[in-house]
């Protein structure tokens, strides 16, 4: 969601402020502002849209300080205007703000019931004008900042700057990351590591409750009560990576092709390619005394854990439940200490995710987390990390990050049945060496299949419907690509399980309905060309993506068909994960959508 970047240093930060807001984007955003001290005074520069207008506003109206705060907006309270956008002014105070404010219609009756007024539709205001009045009232800045975090209830990333306090930046956090970054003579503040990446990567991530209180020559920081408190202080490893384009169009097009170098990473941490097995001995989830398993996330990630659930059952014998965290939580679910938890985040932040881990650890469950972001409160918060190793995702619709909790869900449930004694020595290494196989297959896939992608694109970007089916995993998948279809290029399209096809979805086809049918010559395949043969029989148009076998076995007329090759159940769900994401990608591109950051969507959701 939101991004804050906020720098107290030795020299001009509006610049600096601005490029670390572009580090951000991928978060989502729909207005941004910069507020800096000059001379004794606040100023600030907001534009609606993207980045480039806040820059052009900056050209012709340049904001000197060597203290600052910046923000990116993704509207909640109030339209996405620059009236609407951050940073809030009000009486010397300057406020950025990332989450809600849950309490904020009672306190905005409270003040205006007082005689405040008002500016913006926003909730964060109200955090602006209760600060403005504690410091009327003879508070101090520390004495307002505490004063208002124990008045406001709800999420919060807060960054604030006070006109007479021209050297300090005042933080806080209740739900949404905030990071403290150390430089020489400065000090950084921002949303995530990759924000601070350009000026540092030693890093201090508050926990929910902590304050702040930055100047030039470090921080002290606070609990919910005012007393100091030491957080660990680590080397990120995300100014690691270059976050760049390279030579591609997009950061989607660029994170599909990165694919087979990640899955590479991500196995390596995993897999013993020497002994071709699985090495989970670090891992403090004993798997072999594990009666059941919850697994829990939201969007793409809800849907690898899906696949993972399938992969569980089958490879450990493991029973699952699976269920967006935005329900699990509030199902009172009657929960096991004998149980474990597996919660999929791509941020490690995402905040119904996160709500859901906190009910299951409250219920005594061992808690494992798969993330990309080691340093996430997701991680912090779980008893066993699975990093996925996809590095920096930039574009909102996941890709390189999906395929990546993929490989590592596969060698958790192997690891899990060798713990279980469901997987035999044998297996193991059968399966492991499939895996290792998969970064090769994903890139001679990558190489084949890209001019028929965008070639069946081009029809595609005329559609207004599109239906995907699967059975077994790629009935998640099939969700997965009309989920992928439907953020970027913004055409309709529904995954359905090709079962469920007569219970309701083929009263859909005709013939200007494009059916996506995923499916590989596996135990299913029979089942699901009857199914086709279903859609036929009404005028659909079939596009099958299948592999050599299911291609020679079936005798269907279809609009296309994309072949690949043969591959074990196993990696099946990752190697055809890619024609759906090119196929997605390219459409969206024919029809000039934003690809990177589409329209209302957020890459990291830190609010319900």
């Amino acid at each position: 969601m939101c991004g804050i970047v906020g720098i107290v240093g030795d020299r001009a930060v509006s610049e600096r402020l601005v490029d670390a807001l572009k580090r951000l984007e991928y978060r989502g955003y729909d207005s941004a502002g910069v507020a800096t001290i000059h001379d004794g005074k606040l100023e600030r520069r907001r534009a609606e849209g993207k980045l480039v207008n806040l820059e052009t506003r900056l050209q012709a109206e340049p904001l000197a300080g060597n203290i600052g705060i910046a923000h990116t907006r993704w509207a909640t309270h109030g339209a996405p205007t620059e009236n609407n956008a951050h940073p809030h002014f009000t009486d010397g105070v300057a406020v950025v703000h990332n989450g809600i404010i849950e309490n904020f219609s009672e306190i905005k009756d409270e003040l205006g019931g007082a005689g405040a007024t008002f500016k913006t539709q926003t909730d964060t205001e109200v955090v602006a004008q209760l600060l403005a009045k504690y410091r009327r009232d003879g508070l101090g800045y520390r004495e307002a900042m505490q004063a208002m975090l124990r008045r406001v209830t709800g999420a919060y990333a807060l960054a604030v700057i006070f006109e007479d306090a021209p050297d300090t930046i005042m933080a806080a956090r209740s739900g949404p990351p905030l990071a403290v970054g150390y430089g020489k003579g400065e000090m950084f503040l921002g949303s995530d590591a990759i924000a601070l990446s350009p000026f540092t990567n030693e890093i201090t991530y508050l926990i929910d409750g902590d304050w702040a209180v930055l100047n030039r020559d470090g921080v002290e920081i606070l609990d919910h009560d005012g007393n100091r408190v030491e957080r660990p202080r680590q080397v990120s490893v995300a100014a690691a990576y270059m976050v760049d384009k390279g030579n591609h169009k997009h950061f989607m097009e660029k994170e599909i092709y990165e694919q087979p170098e990640v899955i590479s990473r991500a196995l390596g941490h995993y897999v013993d390619l020497i002994e071709n097995r699985i090495d989970l001995e670090a891992v403090s989830i004993d798997f072999a005394k594990v009666q059941s398993l919850a697994i829990s996330a939201c969007g793409t990630a809800y849907l690898a854990g899906l696949i993972g659930k399938y992969w569980f059952e089958r490879y450990a014998r493991l029973p699952v439940e699976a269920d967006v965290a935005s329900e699990f939580r509030y199902r009172d679910i009657p929960l096991s200490p004998q149980s474990a938890a597996l919660f999929i985040s791509q941020s490690g932040e995402t905040a119904d995710t996160l709500a859901s881990l906190r009910y299951c650890k409250d219920e005594g469950l061992q808690i494992g987390a798969v993330v990309n972001v080691r340093e996430s409160t997701i991680a912090r918060e779980s008893d066993a990390v699975f990093p996925i190793m996809a590095g920096p995702e930039i574009g909102v619709a996941s890709t390189k990050a999906f395929t990546c909790q993929l490989a590592v869900l596969a060698a958790l449930a192997i690891g899990a049945g060798r713990a279980r004694g469901t997987v035999s020595r044998q297996e193991e290494e059968r399966l492991v060496r499939h895996l290792t196989e998969m970064p090769r297959i994903m890139s001679s896939v990558l190489n084949s299949i890209q001019p028929k992608m965008e070639s069946l694109a081009r029809e595609l970007s005329k559609c207004r419907d599109v239906l995907y089916l699967g059975r077994g995993t790629s009935y998640p998948l099939a969700m997965e690509g009309a989920l992928k279809l439907k953020e970027i290029s913004y055409i309709h399209a529904e995954g359905y399980a090709a079962g469920e096809l007569k219970h309701g979805p083929i009263a859909l086809i005709d013939e200007n309905m494009p059916v996506i049918v995923i499916a590989p010559h596996d135990r299913f395949f029979e089942k699901t060309v009857s199914n086709m043969q279903e859609v036929a029989a009404r005028g659909g148009r079939i596009i099958f993506i299948t592999d050599e076998k299911g291609a020679a076995a079936s005798k269907l007329e279809t609009m296309s068909t994309i072949v690949l090759p043969v591959v074990d159940e196993i990696i099946a769900p990752m190697i055809f994960s890619l024609p759906i994401q090119l196929l997605a990608y390219h459409t969206a591109v024919f029809m000039g959508t934003d690809v990177d950051q589409p329209r209302n969507l957020a890459k990291s959701v830190t609010v319900e």
